[in-house]
Parts: C-alpha cells; sequence; structure tokens
C-alpha cells in the first residue's frame, strides 16, 4: 500500500478507526464518572463534522448523574404514551427505565433543521452522523466505550415536546458514553473484503 505522506499519522487514525467498537451500557461502569471538561472536549470534536452550508445541525442534550433518572422516566412514559396496547412489552418498557442508569452520561442527539430549508433534510442528518463518528472515535481512542441506541419512542412528535425540542428539530437517538467495566475485553470485529463492495469505473 503506498502512503505518500504522513505514514504514521495515516498509520494512528487507522487504526483508531479499525478498532473503534460499540461498548453497551451494560458493559460499562456507571460508578465511574466522566468528567465534563472530557465530555465537552468530545463533543468539541464532534462538532469538526463536515457540514454543507455551515448550518452545523447537531445539538446535543447532556444527561449526567441525577438527570439520567429523569431522562429513563420520560423515555417510559413516552413507551407508555405512544405503544399500542397490543404491542406494549414489560421488558421494553423496564429496558427503557434502566438502561440509561448503566452509563454515566447519556446524550441525546438532536439535529436542528437549517430554517431556511436551503440545505436537504438528509444532508443535515448525514451531518449528524459524521459528527457522531467524531465523538465516537475520540471516545475510543482515550478507552471509552460507545454506544449509540435509536428508539421508535424518540421518533415520535411526543418525544419533540417531551425533550424541548424546535419545531425544525429532532431526536437522533442516545448516545451511552463511558469506560468499561474492569476486565471487559475489547471486542473484536471483522469487514467483509473491500472488492465485495467497490466497483473501480
Amino acid at each position: 500500500m503506498a502512503i505518500p505522506q504522513h505514514p504514521d499519522s495515516l498509520i494512528q487514525v487507522t487504526d483508531w478507526i479499525r478498532s473503534r467498537r460499540t461498548i453497551k451500557p451494560v458493559d460499562m461502569d456507571c460508578e465511574r464518572p466522566l468528567d465534563r471538561e472530557l465530555v465537552n472536549h468530545l463533543l468539541e470534536n464532534a462538532c469538526w463534522a463536515p457540514t454543507h452550508g455551515m448550518t452545523e445541525p447537531w445539538r446535543f442534550l447532556v444527561y449526567a448523574e441525577d438527570a439520567r433518572k429523569v431522562l429513563a422516566t420520560t423515555l417510559q412514559d413516552l413507551y407508555t404514551a405512544t405503544t399500542p396496547e397490543e404491542n406494549y412489552r414489560p421488558d421494553k418498557f423496564a429496558k427503557l427505565g434502566t438502561q440509561p442508569l448503566l452509563a454515566p452520561v447519556a446524550i441525546a442527539i438532536c439535529m436542528a433543521r437549517d430554517v431556511t430549508g436551503k440545505i436537504a433534510e438528509i444532508e443535515e442528518i448525514e451531518a449528524v452522523a459524521c459528527a457522531v463518528q467524531n465523538l465516537h472515535l475520540s471516545a475510543s481512542a482515550i478507552g471509552l466505550g460507545g454506544f449509540w441506541s435509536t428508539s421508535p419512542v424518540l421518533e415520535t412528535k411526543v418525544a419533540n415536546e417531551s425533550l424541548k425540542l424546535n419545531a425544525n428539530e429532532r431526536c437522533l437517538g442516545l448516545f451511552y458514553l463511558g469506560w468499561p467495566k474492569p476486565g471487559l475485553a475489547w471486542p473484536k470485529s471483522t469487514r467483509s473484503p473491500l472488492e465485495s463492495k467497490v466497483t473501480w469505473l
């Protein structure tokens, strides 16, 4: 492989990208707090994602300490309010109430669409996804676990009202952040061959 410039830097970023893994809240050490300054540093990295028209559509609602309990209750209330009786699952209800408490920090990942409508919504969503990748890579680089969770209850008008989002905003899920539990083996993974996904024309 030809690497024309800064080979050490490319090797380092390649290692970060290929070793990034999902660490779910159940595998996080909820007793080990995260420093606010560190979380803000990670979110600042997130904000350096590409953004068409410099709209910077990402918004982050950070829940830590007792605020996680508020989030857990909100998620359960949303589930009750938006789930038809025939689809209601007690285990799902319980999970929504416990998962935010398993991680020291939960971040609502929100998108604020450009009010002029000049930038297509899909491009704003893609920009937020890039921001989350920046966040996750930054967290992984220092050994922090991260997990981007999506839930149907957050895709409702009721959720927007509960999270106090504006009319041009929507929630794209929750990002859980925390140190892995002591002794947790960092997960390994593979990807299918590049040739199966790339066509040179």
